[in-house]
Parts: C-alpha cells; structure tokens; sequence
C-alpha cells in the first residue's frame, strides 16, 4: 500500500483537472511512446478510475491532441517582433529543442494534423501559424506569399527534426565512426558512399546544422520581399 507522502497517494488527493490529465499523459508519452497513451493506463499513472478522465479528454485522439497543444504551448512566438528574420530563426531553434525535449510527440506534431482539415484541428496546433502569418504580414508579406513562406519553413524545419531525430549512435564509447554509428553492418559494395560518409556523420551538430539551412531559407526570403517591394513601388 502507498505510503501518505508517495507520489501516487499525492496524486489521488490532488483534484483532477484538464491540465493535470494532460501533464500526466504527455510525461507518460516522453516516457515510453504514443502507444502507451490509453485512458486505462494514464487512470492507473493518476491512481484514478479511468472512467473519470474522458470529462477531460473524451476519447484519445482527444488526449493527443491535448498532448500536441501543451507542447506547442511551451513554444514562444513574438509575432510583433520588427526583425522578422531573428524571430523566425528564434522559433526554429525553440521548436528543435521542444522536439529534442519530446521526441516521441514529434510524430503529432508533423503527421497527425495531415488527416485533419484546418479549421477542425485544435486551436493550440493552430495558434503558431496565426502567430507566424502576423510576423510576416508585419514584414510585408501579403496575405498568400505569408502562407507560402510558412509552409517552406516549417517543411524544411519539420524535416531538419527528423533527420537530426533519425542521428542515433550506436556505441557513444568507440572512436571509430564506422563502428559508433553500426555502418560497419551495411555491406561494403552496396553502400560504398554512406560508410564513406561515417566521419561527417558523426560530428553531425544539430543546431549548426538548423542555422545554415536558416541562413539559405531567409536569405532567399528577403530577396523576394525586396523583389515585391521594388515592383510595388
């Protein structure tokens, strides 16, 4: 039996609310995955009948979603910022360590929104897109060239995650980069290139990485806010 002063026996005398459900669910998803995520295992993590959570979730997908938005609400979005390119580069960086931070609700973040139209997605998913559209409006981008420029970003920003997610090391105690990422196990004649690449792998800098691609994207960004501007003067 749980003593008083547990961590469980505190949890059941804490009153249950939205955010405490949804705190719990996401420390259960950083823990061990999505498919640990069920109203029978987050009432047993919660020592609650798993009955009384859907006043706050009424079924999962609805837990996912809540997921989605506590996380993306850790995300800061100044969109009254004037330096449009810093504040753009500052969220890139924030969201690479959000998803560094929870790398399994990453999956959420990139792929569940695909089988939702826009406006029946949750309003926290949907509040970082408001937020960018205002930054690049601010800057002078009209309506659709803001739309077109936050797709190009957040694709190449979603796929930068990824990547950097997929950069799993083998064995962080060998010196031999071949060995520390377990390219040794590819066949030599089939992937002569990839097991040539071992060393570059494995200095791979994540953050660096997200800079330079940055760097291209907004400087692309600004020749094209310079182009409309010249054409509409």
């Amino acid at each position: 039996m749980a003593s008083p002063n547990t961590p469980r026996a505190a949890e059941r005398k804490a009153r249950l609310s939205k955010e405490l459900v949804l705190t719990k669910a996401l420390e259960l998803v950083d823990a061990e995955g999505l498919e640990a995520l069920t109203m029978r295992r987050l009432g047993q993590e919660l020592g609650r009948d798993p009955m009384s959570l859907y006043r706050y979730a009424e079924n999962r997908a609805a837990l996912l979603d809540g997921v989605s938005e506590l996380v993306l609400n850790e995300l800061p979005i100044h969109s009254e910022d004037p330096d449009w390119k810093a504040q753009l580069r500052q969220i890139a960086h924030n969201l690479r360590l959000l998803a560094l931070k929870h790398p399994n609700v990453v999956p959420l973040l990139v792929t569940r929104p695909l089988s939702t139209p826009l406006g029946m997605r949750p309003l926290g998913t949907l509040r970082p897109l408001e937020q960018i559209l205002s930054l690049l409006a601010g800057a002078g981008f009209g309506p659709a060239d803001a739309l077109h420029v936050y797709r190009a970003y957040y694709g190449f920003l979603y796929g930068h995650i990824l990547n950097e997610l997929q950069e799993f090391v083998v064995d962080p105690e060998e010196n031999e980069a071949l060995l520390r990422l377990g390219l040794h196990r590819l066949p030599a004649k089939e992937f002569p290139k990839l097991r040539a690449l071992a060393p570059a792998l494995t200095e791979y800098d994540g953050s660096a990485e997200l800079d330079q691609g940055l760097t291209i994207l907004l400087s692309g960004l600004e020749s094209q806010l310079s182009l409309q501007s010249a054409h509409s003067a």
